[in-house]
């Protein structure tokens, strides 16, 4: 019987082989393990080990990708969720032997020495951030590859109007690490004005100016030329509201013509991706990514 025996919660990375699909075995359903179904806020940063014995299901089925703990809760409690033939409840605890389905589908669990898939999108303008549009626009997500069995989860959004980098994920925890303002993760953009920004204009710019939702300021703001009329500039911030670069500039009576993101947090927009092209990223850089997300959340924590 699985042992319920904590173990650290960070999974060995190893070397993935794509091409090796592990099956669920069916087993004889666990003696259920009922636990009170309230989150706890820090635990919710941290990665399932599917190593380890069991975990909560709805912890499970939200670092798999299919949506917040509390979306994966509410599908819970509405019955929708079976454990080894049986409908789940709240509390239920599974692993990576239990076969898992939402309706009629089956929710594979990660092996333990899989990586996180990565891709890297090149967003052109005209295109909505969201699996669905009751306007019927074009969505990023009918160019991604199909995933069987989870989802894939865009971090960070662009507005209809702006071009650039998108990363996609099929992993929640990855997602939130990168994500969550609490970490920090810088969102740096090319933008272009008509005319030129004062001095005046860039201190205000970067000292601070007010929104609807707050105050909000670049932490880096850097002229970088242009011809005629036109002019760019490149900018940094440190978290993600919407619309946020384009309320600045008009927070201060200019408009944003034109808006490309270039980078989010260690990752940059590869200049090979066209757009409306993807690029995944293979497992050396994949692991490489993990660990620059590592440093950078070991230097805040430092600081």
């Amino acid at each position: 019987m699985p042992t319920k025996k904590k173990t650290p919660l960070r999974p060995a990375r190893q070397k993935t082989d794509r091409s090796k699909t592990a099956s669920a075995v069916p087993e004889s359903r666990q003696r259920r393990t009922r636990v009170s179904p309230k989150t706890d806020s820090t635990q919710s940063l941290e990665k399932p080990d599917l190593t380890a014995a069991t975990f909560k299901l709805q912890k499970l089925l939200a670092h798999r990708g299919l949506g917040s703990r509390r979306e994966m809760e509410e599908l819970i409690a509405a019955g929708k969720v079976t454990l080894n033939g049986e409908v789940a409840t709240l509390g239920d605890r599974a692993g990576p032997a239990d076969v898992i389905r939402i309706g009629k589908r089956i929710i594979r669990m990660n092996a333990p020495e899989e990586l996180p898939r990565v891709l890297l999108y090149h967003k052109p303008e005209g295109e909505i951030v969201s699996y669905k549009d009751p306007q019927g626009r074009p969505s990023v997500f009918d160019k991604l590859p199909h995933l069987r069995s989870s989802k894939w989860i865009a971090i960070g959004r662009l507005d209809f109007n702006t071009s650039g980098l998108l990363i996609f994920t099929d992993d929640g925890t990855l997602a939130n690490r990168l994500m969550h303002p609490r970490f920090e993760m810088e969102r740096e953009y090319a933008v272009r004005i008509l005319g030129e920004l004062t001095d005046a204009q860039m201190t205000q710019l970067t000292t601070g100016v007010t929104l609807s939702d707050g105050n909000a300021a670049f932490t880096c703001l850097a002229d970088q030329g242009g011809e005629g009329a036109n002019h760019w500039y490149r900018a940094i911030l440190k978290e993600g509201k919407n619309r946020e670069v384009r309320r600045m500039f008009e927070a201060i009576g200019l408009t944003v013509s034109r808006l490309i993101r270039v980078r989010f947090g260690p990752l940059n927009l590869p200049p090979r991706i066209k757009r409306g092209q993807w690029l995944e990223l293979d497992e050396k850089k994949t692991k490489r990514l993990l660990d620059l997300i590592d440093d950078h959340h070991a230097s805040l924590s430092g600081s």
